[in-house]
């Protein structure tokens, strides 16, 4: 095969010739600049073609809106979401305490379901992450009574104790912070983590407070109804997320392996969660880092 390289300059075009190579043997492998259907290649050593020079600003700034635009779109949405339902508590529609875990199940998900909408940017995850920031300071500043909003404070709390809002939400956001910093849309392991948190842990105390009356023997504040509606509905809502983010394209799975491990993982975090350690450590922080070890150790392999 004869290849012929030429080494192009506008000014040194007098000093530089082409030159012939000829191989005997097929191209290697690393020799990717080859054109699929000529021999002869140009290169612009001194000086490469540039870009355009506004191609860069152009697409930073269109990032830039998109992702701005998603932050605001996000936080009104949570906003409208805890005045919800803290309207129907203040009506007595519903229960203060079934307020509180619906609103505990639908933000977390929501937050992680608005991801897709942010632009393909490094910086995307940043900006989704203000979100719960800006709500991480929220609850600090009525946590430590720097301002009053009842309705927060009936909306989150079990008692109505602003302090409340210091541990259980307050590690409820930070971790939706860390998942979306450090796994974002690109791995399962923080969609499943948030499903589990969210979705698993939310429905078994509702369930459990409802149905709970056979406890677990080696927990008297857990019961069996609780925990069965954890796996379950942990695990449905883990395979459905990722669905949801595997049909966007973010990643690919093979869904009779996935099955298995997301199985696998829902019974881990359901085990944790019904463990007695709760005031030790709050379910908030022990079921979705349970849940992030036991999803990372799976999908990496």
């Amino acid at each position: 095969m004869s290849l012929s390289i030429t080494f192009i300059h506008p000014i040194l075009s007098r000093h530089v010739h082409s030159t012939a190579l000829s191989l005997s043997y097929p191209r290697p492998r690393f020799f990717f600049l080859s054109p699929p259907t000529t021999n002869q290649l140009r290169f612009h050593i001194l000086y490469p073609v540039p870009r355009r020079a506004t191609e860069f600003p152009v697409a930073a700034t269109a990032s830039l809106f998109q992702d701005t635009t998603a932050s605001a779109s996000v936080l009104a949405g949570a906003y409208v979401l805890v005045s919800t339902f803290d309207t129907l508590t203040q009506k007595q529609l519903i229960q203060q305490s079934l307020s509180r875990k619906l609103v505990h199940i639908l933000s977390g998900l929501l937050f992680a379901l608005s991801w897709p909408i942010f632009s393909n940017s490094y910086e995307a995850r940043y900006f989704a992450s203000l979100v719960p920031l800006l709500n991480c300071l929220r609850l600090v500043i009525h946590g430590l009574s720097l301002a009053d909003d009842q309705g927060l404070i009936k909306s989150v709390t079990r008692e109505g104790n602003p302090k409340e809002l210091l541990r259980g939400p307050l590690y409820y956001v930070l971790i939706l912070i860390l998942c979306a910093l450090v796994f974002w849309r690109e791995s399962p392991t923080g969609v499943i983590s948030l499903a589990m948190m969210c979705g698993g842990d939310g429905v078994a105390d509702i369930m459990g407070r409802k149905f709970g009356s056979s406890k677990l023997p080696y927990n008297q504040s857990k019961s069996w109804a609780g925990s069965i509606s954890m796996f379950v509905f942990g695990f449905f809502i883990s395979m459905g997320m990722l669905y949801y983010f595997s049909v966007l394209g973010y990643f690919r799975l093979d869904w009779g392996w996935t099955i298995h491990r997301v199985a696998l993982i829902s019974l881990m975090a359901t085990v944790v969660e019904s463990l007695p350690i709760t005031k030790l450590v709050d379910d908030n922080i022990s079921v979705p880092l349970a849940t992030m070890v036991a999803a990372y150790l799976s999908f990496r392999s």
